[in-house]
């Protein structure tokens, strides 16, 4: 039922806003030129890799060494704009379809988090990852990781259609009010392997 409902009305949605995503691939391509689309490798259903689809709203410029310069520096005032309107997560409709993620579950994370969950926090992957859920509709990015992963396994442990209409309506009256958004995530809180690795080394040496 959930797939079906996942196919069926990501479809409507990928179709009603396919002017919108034409606009938005316009903007960016004049404003930050190519590529259009920002890919990035994320932890699915079962812990699969699959390729998550953004649009960009950063610019690639690196430093001295050849590493990207932080988020706060390679936002453009296009890509700020593109991220309050929540316009650049509407590539994954196309995510949707393709069966890589549902309309409503866990975000997608890094792969390189994989080690760090702790066994009840792995179940967050035993349901495919959503582009809006629980934690996105409790708080979204003013969350702090415990809580937001703490969310995801409710989810997983109470899912419903009823419950993922729920979410779906409070994700469109948040957005429509930017309620919850982080603008730069490197402001907002500590990668989550990085925290965790500071909590353990913390631990240790208590």
């Amino acid at each position: 039922m959930k797939r079906l409902f996942d196919i069926s009305f990501g479809s409507f949605l990928l179709c009603l806003f396919s002017p919108i995503m034409l606009g938005v691939a316009i903007v960016v391509k004049v404003k930050l030129g190519s590529p259009i689309l920002f890919k990035q490798k994320r932890v699915g259903y079962h812990e699969r890799i699959f390729t998550l689809l953004k649009f960009r709203t950063m610019t690639d410029e690196k430093d001295e060494d050849g590493n990207d310069l932080p988020d706060s520096r390679r936002l453009t005032k296009v890509g700020l704009l593109i991220r309050r309107l929540s316009l650049d997560e509407l590539p994954q409709l196309l995510n949707v379809v393709k069966g890589d993620m549902s309309l409503v579950g866990p975000r997608p994370l890094l792969v390189r988090y994989l080690p760090y969950y702790s066994l009840k926090e792995r179940k967050r992957h035993t349901v495919r990852p959503g582009i809006t859920g629980y934690a996105q509709v409790e708080g979204r990015n003013e969350l702090d990781w415990n809580t937001r992963l703490a969310l995801d396994v409710k989810y997983v442990e109470n899912y419903s259609l009823l419950l993922d209409l729920k979410i779906i309506l409070k994700t469109i009256i948040k957005t429509l009010k930017r309620e919850g958004i982080a603008n730069v995530p490197d402001q907002q809180m500590l990668d989550f392997d990085v925290e965790r690795k500071i909590k353990a080394k913390s631990l240790k040496g208590g």
